[in-house]
C-alpha cells in the first residue's frame, strides 16, 4: 500500500464508477481504435439544447453597446489582477492570439473557433500561463450577454478591440464561433509526456527544422509557436528564423504576414518574467479545489503588476507599449543587442547603451524606467535577410505595416472559421479573400429532374458517378470548414491530378457532366453531386428499394483565380478507407487514417460503417479493386458486405501486407479478398456491433435509408449558405 496515500485510515465506500481520468475501460488495450473522437460534443455535453441556434441569437446583440462595454473593461484595472499601464490591451491581445494561434493548416485542427482554450490541455499549457486571468476578466461581459455571445467569439473579439484601443484601424471582425463544452478528443498535440521538452520524434532530423512531425506546427509540447529563448533554449537568431518560418508556414502564413504578426504582436504589451517559477502554484488543471480553476498563482510576494510571472522573458518591446506605433522597428533596428537573462532565468536580449528616454515605463509607476527586451524570435527578424528586408519596409511605411498587420490579424483570428457564409455581424469586411476559399452563388432555377434524366442517360456507370461525387465531397474538413463539393474544385489544380481522384477516370466523367451542366444551366458542382445521387438511387433500386436522395441546389463553381492551390495541398487524401485505397504504406494504420477522415467529415461510427459497407458493394473501390467487395451483385446497395463479414462459414487469412483472403471454412476455397479497413469492421468489438445490425435479415431497407442519410450528410456538409 502506498504510505503516502491520503485515503489511509478513512472509511471504505462502495465506489464502482470510473470517476477519474487515471484509468479508462480501454486502457488495457492502448492500441484499440479511439472511436470516441467520432462522438464528442454530442447533445449530452451541450447545456444549450438541440433547439438553440447561435447564428440567430448572436445577431440579437446591440453591437455598439458591446464594443462600448469592451472598451470600458479594457481600462477597468482590477486589484486582483492589475492592468499593465492601466490597460488590458496587451493581455487580451495575447489571449486572442494564443486561442487562434493553435490552428495548423495540415489538418485544420486547433484555432479559436470553438473556445477550446477554456479546457485542457490548452488552458494549462505553459505558453498560456495567466490567460486564465484574462478569461476571468472577461466574465462580466459574458455574463451580461449570456448565450447571445459565445466564449469563442468573445475571446477573439477581446484581442481585436484591444488593438483598436491602442490606435490600430482593424480590418474587421466576424461573429459566428460556437462553443464546445468539453475538450476535443481528436486533436494530436504531440507525443511528449513533459512540457517544453525537446523530442526526437517531433524532429527526426534536428538540423532540418522542416522535418517537424506532421500535422504539428509548434516546436515543442506546451508552446503555441517557437521557443522564445532559441531552438532547444539556445539563443541563435538565424536558426530560430528557420523555426519561425516553418511554424508560421504551417499556420498558412507567408513571410510578410509572419513578420507583420511578430512586429504587431510585440508593439503592445510586455512579457512577464519577474520572479521564480518555483514559487508558482500548478497550472489550472493541476490545481487544488480552492484555486477554483485558476493556475500559476504566486505563493510568495505580490505576484501581480511589476512582479507578475507569466513565462521566462521579462520586459516590453517598445518605448510606448500601449500605443500602436512604429516603436518596435526603431528599437529592433536602431540598437545593437546583447544576451542577458531575465529575473526568471530566461535567455533574452537587451539593447546596448539605450538612452533612458527610449526605455519603457514601469507598469505601475511611470517615473520608473525599465529595460526593454527582444526574444530570439524577435532577433530572427533582424538577422534573417528576408525578414530584415520586410522589417525595413514596414519601418519606412507605417500605414503599409498597419494594413499588413490588420489583415494578418484578421486571417489569424478567422482562418479556422471556414467560408465567408459563416461570418456574422456588422463588422464583416466586404472584400472576398482568397484564403476564405470563395465560391460564387450557383443557380437554383434549373430543372433538377431534367438534369438527373440527362445524367441517367449519359452512359456513366454507378461506380463512376458515385466515386466522382464522393471524391469531390470527401475533402471537407469540419476542423476548419474547408473543402467539400461546393465550388467543384475537383476539376481545378491541384485536385484534378491527385492520385486518389483517379485523374483519367475523373477527366472522363467531368467531360460528360460539364456538358450536361452547360446544357441545363446547373452548376458543375451541383451536377457532380446529382450524378452521385443518381448512382445511389440506381444502386438502391437494384437492391429492390426505391428511394430519392435529398438534394439542395445552389452550389457554385469556383475558378482558379478564386483558389489558393498551394493551401489545398494539405487536403489531398493519402488514404481513403471508404474507397479502399492507400497512396503508399504509412506508419499509421489504414484504419486509423479512415477514422481520422471520418472525424473530419463529421460522421459517426454507425454512419462510417454503413457508408463503407454500401460503397463496397456498389463497386466504388479505387482502381476497381475487388478488396472488400463481398458480393456477387456488384452495383446493388445490399447488405452483402456485412452478411459475409459476419458469416462464421468463412475464415480470414493474411496473404500479404494489408491483404487477406476470405476462404470457405470447409473447402478452403478463396471467396473474396480484403484489406485491414474491411476486417476492422469485424474485429473491433464496437464496429462489429454496428456491422451485425446491418447484417440482419430485417436491415436490408434500413441499410439503404441509413446509407442515403449519411451520404447526404457528406454531400451537404459544406452548404453553409443554406444554414444561416
Amino acid at each position: 500500500m502506498d504510505p503516502n496515500n491520503s485515503s489511509r485510515g478513512k472509511c471504505p465506500v462502495m465506489h464502482g464508477g470510473m470517476t477519474s481520468s487515471e484509468t479508462t475501460v480501454t486502457s488495457w488495450w492502448p492500441k484499440t481504435l479511439n472511436l470516441d473522437i467520432l462522438h464528442q460534443h454530442d447533445s449530452k455535453t451541450n447545456p444549450l439544447g438541440d433547439d438553440f441556434n447561435y447564428a440567430e441569437e448572436v445577431q440579437k446583440i446591440d453591437f455598439d453597446e458591446l464594443k462600448k462595454d469592451m472598451l470600458e473593461l479594457m481600462h477597468d484595472s482590477k486589484e486582483w489582477w492589475p492592468a499593465d499601464w492601466g490597460t488590458y490591451a496587451g493581455l487580451f491581445g495575447r489571449l486572442a492570439w494564443h486561442a487562434a494561434g493553435s490552428y495548423r493548416l495540415a489538418d485544420g485542427r486547433g484555432g479559436g473557433g470553438t473556445g477550446n482554450i477554456r479546457f485542457a490541455p490548452l488552458n494549462s499549457w505553459p505558453d498560456n500561463a495567466n490567460l486564465d486571468k484574462a478569461r476571468r476578466l472577461l466574465w462580466p461581459i459574458k455574463k451580461k450577454y449570456g448565450n447571445k455571445l459565445s466564449w469563442a467569439d468573445l475571446i477573439v473579439l477581446s484581442g481585436t478591440i484591444g488593438y483598436e484601443s491602442t490606435g490600430l484601424k482593424t480590418y474587421g471582425f466576424a461573429f459566428g464561433r460556437e462553443d464546445i463544452y468539453h475538450p476535443e478528443k481528436d486533436t494530436y498535440w504531440g507525443s511528449e509526456r513533459e512540457w517544453l521538452t525537446a523530442n526526437d520524434e517531433r524532429y527526426p532530423e534536428d538540423e532540418d527544422r522542416s522535418s517537424l512531425e506532421n500535422p504539428l506546427a509548434a516546436v515543442v509540447m506546451g508552446l503555441i509557436y517557437v521557443n522564445p529563448e532559441g531552438v532547444n533554449g539556445k539563443p541563435d537568431p538565424a536558426r530560430t528564423a528557420k523555426d519561425v518560418r516553418e511554424t508560421f508556414k504551417r499556420m498558412a502564413m507567408n513571410d510578410e504576414e509572419t513578420a507583420a504578426l511578430t512586429a504587431g504582436g510585440h508593439t503592445i504589451g510586455k512579457a512577464h518574467g519577474n520572479g521564480a517559477a518555483e514559487n508558482l502554484s500548478p497550472e489550472p488543471e493541476g490545481g487544488e479545489l480552492e484555486s477554483m480553476g485558476m493556475g500559476w498563482l504566486n505563493t510568495k510576494g505580490r505576484g501581480v503588476g511589476r512582479d507578475t510571472l507569466t513565462g521566462g522573458p521579462e520586459g516590453a518591446w517598445t518605448s510606448n507599449p500601449t500605443k500602436w506605433d512604429g516603436g518596435y522597428f526603431e528599437m529592433l533596428l536602431d540598437y545593437e543587442w546583447e544576451l542577458t537573462k531575465s529575473p526568471a532565468g530566461a535567455q533574452q536580449w537587451k539593447p546596448v547603451n539605450i538612452s533612458e528616454e527610449h526605455m519603457p515605463a514601469d507598469v505601475e509607476d511611470p517615473s520608473i524606467k525599465t529595460m526593454p527586451l527582444m526574444t530570439d524570435a524577435d532577433m530572427a527578424m533582424k538577422v534573417d535577410p528576408i525578414y530584415r528586408e520586410i522589417m525595413e519596409k514596414f519601418r519606412n511605411d507605417h500605414e503599409y505595416f498597419s494594413d499588413c498587420f490588420a489583415r494578418a490579424w484578421f486571417k489569424l483570428t478567422h482562418r479556422d472559421m471556414g467560408p465567408k457564409a459563416r461570418y456574422l455581424g456588422p463588422w464583416v469586411p466586404s472584400e472576398d479573400l482568397i484564403w476564405q476559399d470563395p465560391v460564387p452563388a450557383g443557380s437554383t432555377g434549373y430543372d433538377v429532374d431534367a438534369v438527373k434524366a440527362k445524367i441517367a442517360a449519359s452512359g456513366l456507370t454507378v461506380s463512376e458517378m458515385v466515386s466522382t461525387a464522393w471524391d469531390s465531397a470527401r475533402t471537407y474538413r469540419g476542423s476548419d470548414m474547408r473543402g467539400g463539393a461546393n465550388g467543384a474544385r475537383i476539376r481545378l489544380e491541384p485536385q484534378k491530378h491527385w492520385a486518389g481522384n483517379e485523374p483519367d477516370r475523373l477527366a472522363k466523367v467531368l467531360g460528360v457532366l460539364e456538358a450536361i451542366a452547360e446544357q441545363t444551366g446547373a452548376s458543375i458542382a451541383d451536377t457532380i453531386v446529382l450524378a452521385g445521387n443518381v448512382g445511389v438511387e440506381q444502386a438502391a433500386k437494384a437492391a429492390g428499394v426505391d428511394v430519392t436522395v435529398p438534394f439542395t441546389p445552389g452550389r457554385g463553381d469556383a475558378t482558379d483565380e478564386m483558389t489558393d492551390a498551394e493551401s489545398f495541398e494539405p487536403l489531398e487524401p493519402l488514404a481513403d478507407g471508404y474507397r479502399n485505397w492507400l497512396k503508399q504504406d504509412y506508419a499509421v494504420t489504414p484504419e486509423e487514417m479512415m477514422l481520422d477522415r471520418t472525424q473530419l467529415l463529421g460522421l459517426t461510427a454507425p454512419e462510417m460503417t454503413v457508408l463503407v459497407g454500401g460503397m463496397r458493394v456498389i463497386g466504388t473501390n479505387h482502381g476497381g479493386t475487388k478488396h472488400g467487395v463481398f458480393t456477387d451483385r456488384v452495383g446493388a446497395l445490399t447488405n452483402d458486405f456485412f452478411v459475409n463479414l459476419t458469416d462464421m462459414g468463412n475464415t480470414w487469412e493474411p496473404v500479404g501486407e494489408n491483404l487477406y483472403e476470405i476462404r470457405d471454412r470447409k473447402t478452403g476455397a478463396t471467396k473474396f479478398t480484403a484489406t485491414r479497413v474491411d476486417l476492422v469492421f469485424g474485429s473491433n468489438s464496437i464496429l462489429r456491433s454496428y456491422a451485425e445490425v446491418y447484417a440482419q435479415d430485417d436491415s436490408k431497407e434500413k441499410l439503404v435509408h441509413d446509407f442515403v442519410a449519411a451520404w447526404t450528410k457528406v454531400m451537404e456538409a459544406d452548404r453553409f449558405d443554406t444554414r444561416r
